[in-house]
């Protein structure tokens, strides 16, 4: 045993390696992504570890894994089990054979996400059981119980971390003997192919199996039931802790309902709870689904107790819990009035507005584009990643942006409404290959014409350079084939491609009208590294040429220039030399400098 100052999710990734995980398999998207990072760093070596083109390969390789008896794990955020939907509901029919725990953290906000969506939804909407862990510490412990109640129920299981127990750091008490699990192999049986007869059993099966999952989980350590009262205070996740902390300070007299398994909820622990109780007040981060339960319960068996939360308006609908707004609730539900002279108020952080980094070569894209379609009637469709932020003045260059891979599609439908609007869509070279493929293949099928503008900067930027197929490299540190974006495109069907550099920028712009001006799909391949992968060779300053004009700052928007004692200037400490203000500048007064 050793203590160990960890992350949440680096906690989560040592508890599986205990664990004894055999593959571990994922696609990048914060709040999730160091859980196999980590992994991967603590390989001992006979542990297998990939970032998969997408979430539902994820989970397909995972399943196949288990299948053959391997412990496993599939990890996400919480959009991208919506791309692993598919194989998730069929999955939780035909079962697994050996330990399957599918990692999703849930981003409440959020601060990185296009919703606030809630998985424990998911675990009801498939009947899968979910564990909702509170702290870091008790992350570690439950995923190991994940790998253990999923070989006992066959089933998958859901480990449901948010971002403050993904992001927060503990000192944790890791035990550094790890479980050697030998996986027996695949057994050919016709339950693992689903047909409707085996799937109308399997569901009787996993309805009925709901019961005995709240059995089990109302003996479990991370479920319980304390202190005394009328009134009741139920929590599940990261709020439990902010609850026992402010109960603590208040010397609140209440009986609490510590909820770590929210689906099933454990009924006799419910029972316990409810009873003698005139009211309660549900704590849990994203939808009421603990309120939700614990009203049909009470209603199901004639407790008459009045549920509290976020149904009732008592707590926010959405949004992140902190331990002033779960101090406060408390508070005023218990009727202490709060001494806010014990606690000092926190000086207001400055804001800081989501911005392309200096250098970027996506500016330089975006800029090019809408040089090339200057004065004609355009819609311009984004994508998740770090271009998303080309939507903010004053580039303005993202007019919609729904899900990843979404805007190839989108432009298509734009273009079936509007067929005398240019449509011209962006896409990450990671997000071509996660879902761009098969909305290119679409546009050339339907002979759809739009332009796809993919965005290669050679890494996952967005969420911390993980590598891709289009890089060579794989999470297990191999080498391997490179899957050629041009070769791709070309195979789908794409009659006008071209490539280039955003940063040459006149010959940028030409490509985008050439592509423009072909009737039917055409793409342009803009081709630039991410400026975190190498240091700039030279920068960037301002000469006595400068006339304040300031349309280096109005049209690009880059956050190295700026205005200082009056008049324009380039910041050395953020110019990464990507030269791009020199060709707005109509006054050759921007030149290269020393470092």
């Amino acid at each position: 045993m050793s203590k160990k100052l960890l992350m949440g999710n680096e906690a989560i990734a040592l508890g599986a390696v205990r664990a004894g995980v055999n593959i571990v398999t994922g696609y990048p998207g914060t709040p999730s992504t160091e859980v196999l990072e980590t992994i991967a760093h603590n390989n001992p070596g006979d542990l297998y570890v990939e970032w998969s083109v997408n979430e539902k390969a994820a989970m397909e390789i995972a399943a196949g894994a288990a299948y053959s008896g391997a412990r496993t794990m599939v990890t996400m955020k919480q959009v991208g089990l919506n791309v692993a939907s598919d194989p998730l509901m069929s999955l939780a029919y035909i079962g697994v054979k050996g330990g399957m725990v599918i990692l999703v953290a849930d981003d409440p906000g959020p601060f990185s996400s296009q919703t606030e969506q809630d998985t424990r939804h998911f675990a009801k909407f498939s009947n899968l059981p979910v564990l909702d862990p509170a702290t870091p510490e008790e992350a570690y412990e439950m995923v190991q119980y994940a790998f253990e109640l999923s070989e006992t129920v066959k089933l998958p299981v859901f480990l449901r971390p948010t971002t403050r127990v993904c992001h927060a750091c503990a000192t944790i008490e890791t035990d550094n003997e790890r479980i050697k699990h030998k996986p027996e192999g695949f057994e050919k049986n016709p339950d693992w192919v689903i047909f409707p007869n085996l799937a109308y059993r399997k569901h009787i099966h996993i309805e009925k199996l709901q019961d005995d999952l709240s059995d089990i989980f109302s003996k479990l350590r991370f479920n319980k039931v304390y202190g005394a009262g009328r009134l009741g205070v139920a929590a599940s996740g990261v709020a439990y802790t902010y609850v026992a902390e402010a109960a603590e300070k208040l010397k609140a007299d209440v009986k609490v309902f510590k909820v770590g398994t929210p689906y099933p909820l454990p009924k006799t622990l419910a029972e316990d709870f409810l009873e003698g109780l005139d009211e309660v007040l549900v704590f849990e981060e994203l939808d009421p689904v603990v309120e939700e339960e614990l009203i049909l319960y009470s209603a199901a068996n004639g407790k008459k107790v009045r549920i509290s939360g976020k149904k009732t308006q008592h707590l926010p609908c959405a949004g992140e819990y902190t331990f002033e707004l779960v101090y406060s609730a408390l508070a005023k539900f218990i009727g202490v009035e709060e001494n806010n002279t014990e606690r000092e108020a926190l000086p207001l952080l400055p804001v800081r507005q989501p911005v392309l980094c200096a250098g970027c070569p996506h500016r330089a894209s975006f800029y090019a584009v809408k040089m090339a379609m200057k004065g004609q009637k355009a819609v311009f469709s984004g994508d998740i990643g770090c271009y998303t932020l080309g939507n903010a003045k004053p580039l303005d260059m993202v007019d919609t942006c729904l899900c990843m891979g979404g805007g190839i599609t989108v432009a298509q439908g734009i273009h079936r409404t509007q067929p005398d609007t240019k449509n011209i869509s962006f896409v990450g070279d990671s997000t071509f290959f996660h879902t761009g493929i098969p909305g290119i293949v679409n546009a050339v099928y339907n002979d759809t014409d739009i332009t796809v503008i993919i965005l290669d900067n050679s890494t996952t930027a967005m969420t911390g350079h993980q590598p891709h197929p289009g890089i060579g490299k794989t999470m297990m540190n191999s080498i391997s084939e490179k899957v050629d974006i041009y070769g791709v495109i070309k195979a789908c069907g794409v009659k006008h491609i071209s490539k280039g550099n955003p940063l040459d920028f006149e010959k940028a712009v030409e490509l985008i009208k050439q592509a423009a001006e072909f009737k039917g799909p055409s793409a342009v391949i803009f081709e630039a590294p991410c400026i975190a992968l190498f240091k700039p060779a030279v920068l960037y300053e301002v000469n006595d040429n400068c006339r304040n004009c300031k349309k280096c700052i109005t049209s690009i928007g880059c956050p190295a220039i700026s205005i200082a004692d009056g008049k324009v200037n380039i910041e050395p400490s953020l110019c990464y030399g990507c030269g791009l203000c020199t060709s707005v500048c109509p006054f050759n007064a921007i030149g290269r400098c020393e470092k």
